[in-house]
């Protein structure tokens, strides 16, 4: 009897990151729960695999330098690693030159994505629409993208994810706030502040998983907070996000639900993704979707959009990860 496929599991914990002086409050916002791991897990073991926890990039490469072997037939990572844009690609690198194969997106696609600047601008090149931008880095900057762009405008950084350094003051209405959010985002978080026209309408993010084709998932809407118009997931960690009141202005029609989709496997597509990734959306004055970023290592949290989409299809978490996952493991002959 052949052993069970061992797969290798490349993260980081929520709560084990020292905490730097000065640093953002939400510097480790893209950390995992434990509880995101377990469920990997058990996704993993439904499909007779036997899942392994390496640690993060920098535990695998303190296992490489060793010499010593992984002891594995694959890895999921989903480590964000910390401080560059390459961050993400740090484990993805590491595995490639050890020659062991990986679930998911490579360096390349990870490093891409991640700066938002760059995937829009790959992105419109497949046809996807995508509203102007400007990376931003000082006042001189700031007043030029303010008249080439009209207001209001949003600003955030221009490579993080899981809505790092946004805050509802991220939505700019004069030149003066603009100013003042780019200085924030320069010196919080050392890069350039990606700036944009704000979008008036509803928010949508659409899972896709797979390969030879991919599959767009249903959309599902965010929740925007009344006032500014931001998603409230976004808000989580500004003070006082208990107390904000939301709304979900939008209608999903079948004919949006199918024009998200369609735009999501574009974008996808053009990312070069492979196995997983969630689009996020957001509508503008006129009705039209507008491509906001692509993440090719998304949450798998418990209350993550998988998540959500596992309860709406009325299928245990356990059971819809291992469907994703196996997707992956098969494009890799496993």
């Amino acid at each position: 009897m052949s052993r069970p496929r061992r797969v290798g599991l490349v993260f980081e914990l929520l709560g084990e990151r020292p905490v730097v002086p000065g640093e953002p409050a939400d510097a480790d916002a893209e950390y995992e729960p434990e509880a995101t791991i377990a469920a990997l897990e058990a996704a993993l073991r439904r499909l007779g695999c036997q899942p392994v926890r390496l640690g993060g990039p920098r535990a695998l490469l303190a296992l490489a330098g060793r010499g010593a072997r992984l002891g594995v037939d694959a890895v999921l990572n989903i480590a964000e690693g910390e401080g560059s844009r390459n961050r993400e690609a740090w484990a993805p690198v590491l595995l490639e030159m050890l020659g062991v194969p990986a679930l998911g997106s490579d360096a390349l696609t990870l490093s891409l994505s991640l700066d938002k600047a760059s995937a829009k601008d790959v992105a419109a090149a497949a046809g996807v629409p995508c509203a102007r931008h400007a990376s931003v880095e000082s006042p001189e900057e700031a007043a030029r993208a303010a008249a080439a762009l009209g207001l209001p405008l949003f600003v955030k950084p221009r490579w993080e994810g899981t809505a790092k350094g946004i805050r509802r003051a991220s939505r700019v209405e004069t030149p003066a706030a603009l100013a003042a959010e780019v200085a924030r985002v320069v010196r919080d978080y050392r890069q350039p502040a990606l700036v944009e026209p704000f979008l008036p309408g509803p928010e949508y993010t659409v899972c896709v998983s797979g390969h030879a084709p991919p599959r767009a998932w249903p959309a599902l809407q965010r929740a925007l907070e009344r006032t500014s118009g931001i998603g409230i997931h976004a808000l989580a960690r500004e003070p006082g996000a208990e107390g904000f009141a939301s709304e979900a202005p939008g209608a999903l029609t079948p004919a949006l639900d199918a024009e998200l989709g369609r735009l999501s496997l574009a974008a996808f597509g053009a990312l070069r993704c492979r196995d997983f990734a969630r689009v996020d959306w957001k509508l503008d004055a006129a009705g039209r979707p507008q491509f906001l970023e692509i993440n090719p290592l998304p949450t798998f949290a418990t209350d993550g959009s998988f998540a959500i989409l596992a309860e709406l299809l009325g299928e245990p978490y356990d059971a819809f990860l291992a469907g994703v996952l196996a997707e992956g493991l098969r494009r890799l002959g496993l």
